[in-house]
Parts: structure tokens; sequence; C-alpha cells
């Protein structure tokens, strides 16, 4: 009996020591973990109002999602308000606006993707060869200005330029022999006014990535493309970018996810009843059937297709990326 009980000891003894061992290893990781965050405490505190922002802007109004699936009526708030499942989805899909939606959404991205994204790209090449410092400093500012001017603001000052009544470009076109245009209510000029506008605000702002990206390549590289003959175009175009094209391909997967989300206040702006049939998208769709018209939930539905849509491209866009050898996004 002395036997089996001194075996019993020694079987819980063993049986015990992993156990201790690991709620020891996470003690410890657990202690390592605040050690780190104590030691890093200015970078997390840096970090705090963005991920506040996040917070309160992004995830806890994601609760109100429910109400795409909801007749919500305020009265009765979220709770009393009755469920009607897809009814809101299937009236989208069904509406006749769906499609035109849609055509300007795609229509207006992909004249992003062709000359805007790419344009920051080009503007810090070229603000890389550069060799006078002062003078590239003064560059970089003034095209940086614009990203900090709001839109109301840059589409202000398209107005004043471009309106018939005044206007200086239709002044200059007049004095030339022409005829004055309406830039601000015609439908084939609204979409490249858009773009140029894009370009002229967040172009110099956008060159900030790639120009540090620049800056991590390895200077031995120019010098071995040098020793074979390469001029600045070669080295740029066998060097640089191929350099940065991580960062190129990461800016892009995020890109990818706004391709319903073009910026409301820019368009809404820019949108009159004479150009309407072009310039609606879906920002300024779900503002008018929900702020002006009161369609809460309808609005609700379209923007959680919305983003939806942008979530599944950009998982789609990341696994391609890493198909192809790339790092991606996560």
């Amino acid at each position: 009996m002395k036997v089996i009980k001194k075996q019993k000891e020694e079987f819980a003894v063993e049986n015990a020591l992993p156990q201790r061992t690991a709620k020891e290893t996470k003690a410890r990781a657990k202690k390592k973990k605040w050690a780190q965050i104590k030691g890093n405490h200015g970078l997390y505190l840096m970090i705090l109002p963005g991920l506040l922002y996040f917070i309160v802007f992004k995830y806890i109004p994601m609760g109100g999602l429910v109400i795409a699936f909801q007749d919500y009526q305020p009265f009765l708030g979220i709770m009393g308000s009755p469920m009607v499942g897809m009814k809101h989805f299937i009236r989208l899909f069904g509406d006749p606006v769906f499609i035109q939606l849609i055509r300007n959404t795609l229509v207006i991205f992909g004249l992003n993707i062709v000359f805007s994204f790419p344009f920051p790209i080009i503007l810090a090449l070229m603000l890389n060869e550069i060799r006078s410092v002062k003078f590239k400093k003064a560059v970089q500012t003034i095209i940086y200005l614009p990203h900090f001017m709001s839109w109301v603001i840059v589409v202000s000052i398209f107005y004043v330029l471009l309106t018939t009544e005044g206007g200086v470009i239709n002044n200059i076109i007049e004095q030339l022999g022409g005829t004055r245009i309406s830039f601000l209510t015609s439908t084939t000029w609204l979409r490249p006014m858009y773009i140029f506008q894009q370009i002229w605000k967040g172009a110099g702002w956008g060159t900030i990535v790639y120009l540090a990206a620049i800056t991590n390549v390895d200077e031995q590289l120019y010098e071995a493309a040098e020793m074979d003959g390469a001029g600045k175009l070669a080295k740029m175009w066998h060097v640089t970018l191929p350099c940065i094209r991580p960062t190129i391909v990461t800016l892009f997967i995020l890109k990818i996810g706004d391709i319903l989300e073009l910026g409301f206040e820019q368009m809404f702006l820019l949108m009159n009843s004479l150009n309407r049939e072009v310039a609606q998208i879906f920002d300024t769709f779900v503002y008018t059937s929900g702020i002006q018209n009161g369609q809460l939930s309808y609005s609700t539905a379209v923007g959680l297709f919305k983003g939806l849509v942008g979530l599944v491209l950009v998982v789609m866009a990341n696994k391609l990326a890493k198909k192809v050898g790339e790092d991606g996004v996560y």
C-alpha cells in the first residue's frame, strides 16, 4: 500500500510540473509584454488617438448596420423597428438607378487608376532626380500645399476659373476667338475636371510615400547600372521601379478597396441638376436617399453593399499579389 501511495504521489508531482511550467511561461510572456509596452510607452501614446478614432467612428457605428435589414423608424429605435430581411438589397439591385451608379462609379474609378494613381509615382521619380536640395524642397512645398485645402476651397477655385460668367479660362477662350464652354454643367467635362482636381490636390502628398521608398534603394545598384552604361531613364526603369514595387503593390491593393468609395464631398460639390446623369455615384446616392429623403434603412443597405464589395476586392487583390510573388497587405 505504501508503495502504491508513493507512486501516486510521484505521478501527481510529475503531472503538476508541466502545468506549472505552462503557467510560468504564460506569466513570463505576460510580464515581458507589459515590460515592452512600458519601455515603448511613447509610441503607444502616439497610436492612441488613431486607435480611438477607429474605435469611436468606425467600429462602434458598425452596430447600426442592423438597420439595413429593418424598416427602421427613428421613433421606434433599432430594438423596436421591424425586421424585413433582404428587402432593401432586393430593392437596390432592382432599381434602374443601380446600373447608373455602377457605371458612373466604375468609370471614374478606372480614370483614377489610369491617371491619378501613377502620377505620384512619376512625380516622385522626377523629384528624386533633382540635385539642388533647395530647389527640391521648394518644389515639394509647393506641390504639397493643395493637400491642406478642403474640397470646398478646391472646387470654389475651379468655379472661379471655369464659370461662363467672367471665368478666367472662358475669357481666354473667348479672346482667342472661341465660344465659352459650360465646364461646370457639362456631362462631358465633369469627369476630366474631377480627375484633374484629384491629381492637383493629392499627387504632391502622395509622393511622400514613394520618395521614402526610393531613399531605401541601395546606391550600389545605381553604380552598377552606370557601369553597364545605363542612363537616367534606364536606372529609373530597371533599378528604382523594381525596388519600390512592393510599395506600389501595397498602395494599389488599398486603392482597389476604394473602388465604390470615391469621396462624397468633391462629387457632391461638383454635381448639379444638369450633370447628375454622370455625377451620381454611390457616395452621393447614400446622402441623397438617407439624409435628404429620410430612407435610412435603404441608404444603410447601399453603404453596406459598397463596403462589402471593397472588402472582397481587397482580399482578392491581396491573394493575387501573393501569387505573383509580392508581400501584399497582410
